[in-house]
């Protein structure tokens, strides 16, 4: 087994984009910058690191360089192909908030992005808070989105008025008259933008962004009663922007084409309206591909970042040139492109089931159960012309002891000997039917099914939600051992009581694999697993499923060729769960010494058991939620 098979199987090369790579000892490294030089990190070795100051698995591993290069790219893009179009506008990209709102993240886009008056968008009042706190530049655009109180739309007003650019983006037909009141009101004309919503419908989990059921924006009407409305308030000289949404990962480049066909049409129609505008903002879209097939399929995309910004300035440019109306200036919302490289989970395996029994049992004895007898028959019947036959065989007397069982005709051992023996003979089976060149479906579906569930120490529902609400693939692979043949089909299971809890669908080059090859467990040392390119949504859209809460954070970056360790986060304990479900720690531990002084009085624990008790349980409320390893 090659390290170069191991990056085939697991696609590294595919959809890595030169970020991860597997080194010659057979460990998953992250390409980091060292002032001009790159270097390998193995995560391995980062992984040892954080154990070694103590911190816990799960990890989650921020890598600012990873952020900073997909921030480049993204403006560098723009930037070059407008200078090859002969395209007078301008590029001003805006990082969305609620992508990924945490704090570390928001600080380092803001100050990556300043040669680049890289903004930020806002779609509540928390974010605009936490925008004007971090976006200071008057050169960066901060678009506002969503819905707006007085509270939200005065707020706006007034930090304009310290020279930030700031645009409110009509997306109701009743906002603009709250604007307009709160304007007059405070004496400051606002920066208007126009959400407009698309007839123009795009495949894929967000096709509802688009077309006529879509939830926000205007249609044609709407934004011309805006235009009217502005107009007979002498305000049309605010509008500045407009701004659509196709929704987020538009795996297909022809229907981003179209819709900036569509909206490229509406900008010219308002600016012939009288309004000055200037601004075109495309929305998200900007897809990523995790499974690395370079395809229309909804994990992957068609095209490039550089066709991306071809395709859509071309159209722009064609179309204001034919109008004779000055090229705007392009803003996106690029948001899961520029971070979903930027994070990677790591957790460690706890533990294994295995369905797939190589070693064969001992025969049964004179007096087992007859189908038991008729079972370990089926052995010697076992050849290629004859698979399937034996695979019903096996069924029917693994049913016919069952239901012995049930009857009372045989007891536990006899029944456990039978599944041993029916799962050892699934095993040689479906050997066999691997080796034929068209197996019937039910030998096919065997194979399918002789997986093992890997317990990672995870949760699914806190730290990959997309995974399972949507179904969106994450690339997954071991982080070391890849100079080994990895030979376990496996399914990840997280630690949470629900049958949900479970990862079965993984990327591969041309479909989907509902199982993921992976090592035996090796006792001297632990088994870690690694989820890539989910920097994009999945912190803040996790719940609490069990209780088990965020995990810990830290990011890692180089300095004088040495692994720098910063922002080290803490994940939630399990006090800290506790009181987000209203419990109150301290009340808790009151409660629970009272109880176990009560045990004492009773007579059921001695005072020394009572001691240790109250001590475990408040070392369980600091302890970290996921499961601690000695």
């Amino acid at each position: 087994w090659s390290i170069d098979e191991s990056k085939s199987l697991y696609g590294i090369d595919r959809w890595g984009k030169g970020y991860f790579d597997i080194n010659s000892d057979g460990e998953v490294v992250v390409n980091l910058k060292d002032g001009e030089e790159t270097i390998a990190v193995s995560l391995e070795k980062v992984i040892q690191g954080l154990k070694e100051r103590g911190q816990a698995l799960p990890q989650l591993l921020r890598c600012r360089d990873l952020l900073d290069d997909r921030i480049h790219q993204l403006n560098r893009t723009f930037r070059d192909t407008m200078a090859s179009l002969d395209y007078e506008g301008q590029y001003r990209g805006v990082y969305p908030i609620k992508v990924n709102q945490q704090q570390q993240v928001i600080e380092e886009i803001t100050e990556l992005g300043v040669h680049y008056d890289y903004g930020l968008e806002a779609g509540s009042k928390p974010e605009l808070i936490a925008a004007l706190a971090y976006m200071h530049n008057p050169n960066a655009y901060i678009i506002c989105n969503g819905y707006k109180d007085d509270e939200f739309i005065d707020l706006a007003l007034l930090a304009s008025q310290t020279g930030l650019q700031i645009i409110l983006v009509i997306e109701m037909p009743d906002e603009l008259d709250h604007i307009i009141e709160r304007s007059k009101h405070l004496g400051i004309d606002p920066q208007l933008g126009i959400r407009f919503r698309l007839s123009t419908k795009s495949a894929g989990h967000w096709a509802d962004s688009g077309g006529d059921r879509s939830v926000f924006g205007l249609n044609s009407s709407q934004v011309l009663e805006v235009v009217d409305t502005l107009k007979a308030h002498d305000k049309l000289h605010c509008l500045k922007l407009l701004h659509y949404h196709q929704g987020s990962q538009i795996p297909n480049i022809q229907e981003i084409r179209n819709a900036a066909v569509e909206a490229i049409r509406i900008y010219v129609n308002l600016v012939q309206e009288g309004a000055p505008m200037g601004i075109l903002d495309l929305g998200g879209g900007l897809a990523v591909d995790y499974d690395g097939s370079h395809t229309d399929f909804s994990s992957s995309c068609n095209y490039s970042l550089k066709e991306y910004c071809f395709n859509i300035l071309e159209l722009v440019k064609s179309h204001c040139d034919q109008n004779s109306i000055p090229h705007p200036n392009i803003v996106s919302e690029s948001g899961r492109y520029v971070v979903a490289y930027y994070s990677v989970l790591v957790f460690n395996i706890l533990a294994v089931s295995e369905y797939k029994n190589l070693d064969a049992p001992e025969p049964p004895l004179d007096e087992a159960h007859e189908m038991l007898k008729s079972l370990w028959a089926v052995r010697e019947k076992i050849a290629p012309n004859r698979l399937l036959e034996s695979f019903n065989d096996i069924q029917f007397y693994r049913d016919q002891i069952r239901q012995s069982f049930i009857q009372g005709a045989c007891g536990l051992r006899d029944r456990a000997y039978g599944e041993k023996l029916y799962w050892h003979l699934c095993t040689q089976i479906a050997a066999e039917s691997a080796k034929l060149e068209n197996p019937h479906e039910d030998l096919q579906a065997l194979q399918n099914n002789l997986v093992s569930y890997y317990y990672g120490n995870f949760s699914v529902f806190q730290s990959l939600p997309d995974s399972w609400a949507i179904d969106q693939l994450f690339p997954i692979m071991p982080l070391h051992r890849l100079n080994e043949e990895p030979d376990h089909p496996a399914i990840l299971s997280d630690i949470t009581c629900d049958c949900d809890g479970k990862i079965d669908r993984f990327i591969d080059e041309k479909d989907v694999n509902n199982s993921l090859l992976l090592h035996s467990l090796n006792k001297e040392e632990s088994y870690h697993v690694g989820t890539f390119l989910v920097g994009a949504y999945q912190e803040t859209l996790g719940d609490l499923h069990n209780l088990l809460g965020d995990t810990n954070v830290v990011s890692i970056d180089l300095e004088d060729g040495e692994l720098r360790f910063t922002h080290e986060v803490e994940g939630d304990s399990v006090a800290d769960v506790l009181s987000y479900v209203e419990y109150e720690p301290k009340d808790l531990e009151k409660r629970f010494r009272k109880f176990a002084e009560k045990s004492v009085e009773q007579g059921r624990i001695s005072p020394t058991i009572r001691r240790q008790l109250v001590e475990t349980y408040k070392a369980g409320l600091a302890g970290y939620t996921y499961f601690e390893e000695n």
